[in-house]
């Protein structure tokens, strides 16, 4: 072959060669560059406890429900991040003098994920929804300040028109009040005085808050529900203020084990915990204290007897096994976070109020089991005839710990035989309503606003969250009267003789006063504490 030809030929495989090489490095190049790009959508994994049990504004009930709802639906009224009330779907509203009737003017920018208006109507549909004895509402008592809400829910009054509610027009809704409510404005950013989208409603019955059916009006719109394992939302383009909502996406992750949720957050797998493991405070305190954040919650921990069957229909047996705990132990050993032993139910230092104690709160705490045992005997049981009995709680490795220990003072104290039943949390709600088999079950109360009147009207003779049984005609009437009263030294009066009237039944053994104890990662931003505990996450940017 002619040398000429064979330079040529090598010539051109190496020009050919040095191309493939060039094409494949570039290649190369771009498949590193996919792989190194980082997503510039912005998710928040969240913690959420337990399942929700429903994402129903007028039927859910707990804490798990009530933070996704938060960000997915929105009232007439909201909450900045430090728990002060401000505007939501509401842009105003106007007060008559006697602070009976309230007016609020929608905004014109109000609009359901749908691109349906969001209107009076919506409102008034809802509330009526609420009141309405075939909805099954168990928060239908928070309505009870507006006119005929509570006959309605009664079933004394059949009609819902006469509800305290209307629409002057698409976008006025006035409400009319049975006598002044100072928390109105508050109690109305809880879920129940959401409103729903009535089409949807009706079109799907209780299937309408599935992804594939849900309509609502909040920050985000939930499109997955994968039951124990996540809920998935994602950021409104309707929702009137999206241009200041950051987040594209909030992922809620139910774990009902806070040590399991500890090990996911320490992988990174959540940015946020709902709580931690008690057992494990000390050491995150050594190791995490950066990452650890405690704060004051207006709530009180409880336990709750069932007053309608034995054993705890006794009085005198009820206020032996609330006296027998010893709190104190429970607080520095059990619960470890700053946690306040609590011999009141209304949380001291709530707002317009003078804290209202048991009347054993003064005595040691031998003093106190001394009088328990006393009490225990005068019942008919003594530590050769011991009382078996048990103790029902939510499954959760922080509630467990406590049973364990309480079941130990009444063991330690009378003998008693206490039997400790967990139940996963949907089933535990409905046990606690039907009052069958509960005997002593823990429990815990969260105020839905600033004011004593959400801690004592869960015990209304009509509440559906009255679990114990609690039926007292004069407490229910100074509940009623200090809701008509103007003048706040005599309303707190009422409220206050009203919590001793409770206390001294022992329908409740108030244990301690929450604080809320979390882990956040430290790019979380845009959030703030607050004694409600209602944290947004329309507020929230993730700062990876």
């Amino acid at each position: 072959m002619n040398k000429k030809i064979v330079v040529l030929l090598l010539l051109i495989v190496a020009v050919a060669a040095g191309i493939f090489f060039y094409m494949k490095k570039e290649d190369e190049k771009v498949a590193e560059e996919k792989v190194v790009t980082p997503t510039k959508e912005m998710v928040f994994n969240r913690g959420n406890g337990a399942e929700p049990g429903s994402l129903d504004p007028q039927i859910s009930e707990g804490v798990p429900s009530s933070h996704i709802i938060r960000d997915t639906f929105e009232g007439l009224t909201a909450e900045f991040t430090d728990g002060s009330i401000i505007p939501g779907q509401a842009e105003s509203w106007t007060i008559s003098e006697d602070g009976t009737t309230f007016t609020f003017k929608i905004r014109s920018n109000a609009v359901w994920s749908n691109g349906d208006p969001v209107t009076a109507h919506d409102f008034v549909y809802a509330w009526q929804r609420a009141v309405d004895p075939a909805t099954g509402s168990e928060y239908s008592f928070l309505l009870y300040p507006l006119q005929n809400a509570q006959a309605i829910a009664n079933g004394e009054e059949k009609d819902l028109a006469q509800l305290g509610v209307k629409a002057l027009d698409d976008k006025t809704l006035e409400v009319q009040l049975e006598g002044p409510a100072p928390y109105f404005l508050g109690m109305i950013t809880h879920s129940v005085a959401y409103p729903v989208h009535k089409a949807t409603v009706e079109a799907h019955g209780e299937a309408w808050t599935r992804p594939e059916n849900i309509v609502s009006n909040g920050a985000f719109n939930v499109t997955e529900w994968t039951p124990q394992s996540r809920i998935v939302a994602v950021k409104s383009d309707t929702y009137w203020d999206k241009d200041s909502v950051k987040l594209d996406k909030v992922v809620y992750y139910p774990t009902e084990s806070t040590t399991t949720e500890l090990k996911r957050y320490r992988a990174g797998e959540l940015d946020w915990t709902y709580e931690v493991p008690n057992d494990q405070i000390n050491w995150i305190k050594e190791n995490m204290a950066d990452e650890f954040h405690v704060s004051n919650y207006l709530g009180t921990y409880y336990y709750g007897f069932n007053m309608t069957k034995p054993p705890f229909n006794d009085p005198k047996l009820r206020k032996a096994f609330t006296m027998a705990i010893d709190r104190d132990i429970l607080t520095t050993n059990i619960v470890t976070a700053g946690e306040v032993p609590a011999y009141a139910f209304v949380v001291p230092g709530v707002t317009a109020y003078d804290a209202v104690y048991a009347d054993f709160n003064g005595m040691t705490q031998a003093e106190r089991e001394a009088e328990a045992l006393k009490l225990y005997e005068e019942a008919g049981y003594s530590k050769d005839k011991p009382l078996e009995m048990e103790l029902r709680y939510n499954t959760n490795d922080n509630h467990k710990k406590i049973a364990i220990a309480v079941s130990s003072m009444w063991k330690k104290v009378f003998g008693a035989k206490v039997n400790l039943v967990n139940e996963e949390w949907k089933v535990y709600l409905e046990t606690r309503k039907q009052k069958e088999v509960t005997q002593a079950f823990r429990a815990g109360w969260i105020g839905d606003y600033n004011d004593p009147n959400t801690f004592l009207e869960l015990w209304l003779s009509d509440s559906g969250l009255n679990d114990t049984g609690f039926n007292n005609p004069e407490f229910d009437s100074l509940l009623k009267q200090a809701s008509l009263e103007q003048d706040a030294a005599k309303r707190k009066e009422l409220l206050m003789k009203a919590e001793g009237i409770f206390l001294e039944a022992n329908a409740v053994a108030p244990i301690y006063h929450y604080v809320t104890k979390r882990m956040v990662k430290p790019y979380v931003k845009g959030w703030q504490s607050n004694v409600m505990d209602h944290i947004r996450s329309q507020y929230i940017t993730v700062e990876k």
